[in-house]
C-alpha cells in the first residue's frame, strides 16, 4: 500500500495520499483548496547504512578545535558521511 506525496498547483500546499488497490479509480483533490491540479513530488527517503560495522551505542568524542576551544561530535551508529 505506497503513499504518495502530491503538490497542488493552484495553492501549493503538500498533502499525501494512500493507495489501498492500484487497479482502483481514485479522485484526487488537493484537501486545502479542492484543486484536481497537482503534480507528483518524489519523496526523499531515510534509512540507515553500515548498522552493525562500529559499536552499537552513540559515542562522544571531542578534539582541540584551535584558540583552546574544543569541539564535540556525536556519533552514531551505522551513520556516515
Amino acid at each position: 500500500m505506497p503513499i504518495f506525496e502530491f503538490r497542488c498547483l493552484e495553492c501549493g500546499s503538500l498533502f499525501e495520499k494512500l493507495f489501498m488497490n492500484p487497479e482502483e479509480q481514485v479522485e484526487i483533490l488537493c484537501p486545502r483548496c479542492n484543486s484536481p491540479n497537482f503534480e507528483r513530488v518524489v519523496s526523499r527517503t531515510n534509512y540507515i547504512t553500515g548498522v552493525g560495522k562500529q559499536g552499537k551505542t552513540p559515542r562522544l568524542s571531542s578534539k582541540d578545535c584551535g584558540q583552546g576551544n574544543s569541539c564535540t561530535t556525536l556519533e552514531l551508529p551505522g551513520y556516515r558521511r
